[in-house]
């Protein structure tokens, strides 16, 4: 568990411009870019990894990350359920190979929460998401999620969210999330929907 001054945030999944200044504007939120533009899923690590470790010298009430570690990790999952591309858990356990290296090489920890913003209305169904299926089964009150799908109501949800996250248990070691992932089945997200 890390001893921050900040409530570290990450905000995976591309966030419109205009959700990001709005926040950036506000006095207890410091947003926390990665420094430099990426070319390939080792650099998105890297960059990552970087930003989360600036968040964590932030003295502001919430730092704010829009860039994951895991976020290649994420997407191979997501990928792995694609029936048109039956490629199977190859992809995704090079990338969680990949994700633990770092994470034990003491690269980056697990921020203290995921705040996860509804896909817009043009993006349809975005099937499986790692951080709404997986991650929040291994750790409930450590994913956040804002419903709204317009920028302007986007931004208001993360400033309503950041002050009600919840207090819960700290995230498990990077392993048993991976695991946590390798055993959880999308349909799972309809079956607790349904009950």
């Amino acid at each position: 568990m890390r001893r921050n001054a900040s409530t570290v945030v990450v905000l995976p999944g591309p966030a419109p411009a205009e959700v990001l200044t709005a926040v950036a504007r506000s006095m207890n939120v410091a947003l926390i870019r990665p420094k430099d533009p990426v070319d390939d899923d080792a650099d998105v690590l890297e960059a990552a990894a970087g930003a989360l470790q600036l968040a964590g010298r932030s003295t502001s009430a919430y730092a704010l990350v829009p860039a994951d570690p895991l976020a290649a990790v994420a997407a191979s999952w997501q990928a792995m359920w694609d029936v048109s591309r039956p490629e199977g858990p190859a992809g995704f356990e090079q990338e969680a190979a990949k994700a633990m290296i770092a994470w034990r090489a003491g690269r980056f920890e697990l921020p203290d929460y995921y705040l996860v913003l509804a896909a817009g209305p043009e993006a349809g169904d975005q099937g499986p998401d790692f951080y709404l299926g997986p991650l929040r089964s291994a750790r409930p009150h450590r994913v956040a999620f804002v419903a709204a799908t317009e920028p302007a109501q986007q931004a208001v949800g993360v400033l309503q969210a950041l002050g009600s996250l919840r207090h819960g248990p700290w995230w498990p070691g990077l392993d048993e999330v991976i695991e946590v992932a390798r055993t959880f089945y999308p349909d799972r997200l309809a079956e607790s929907a349904a009950g």
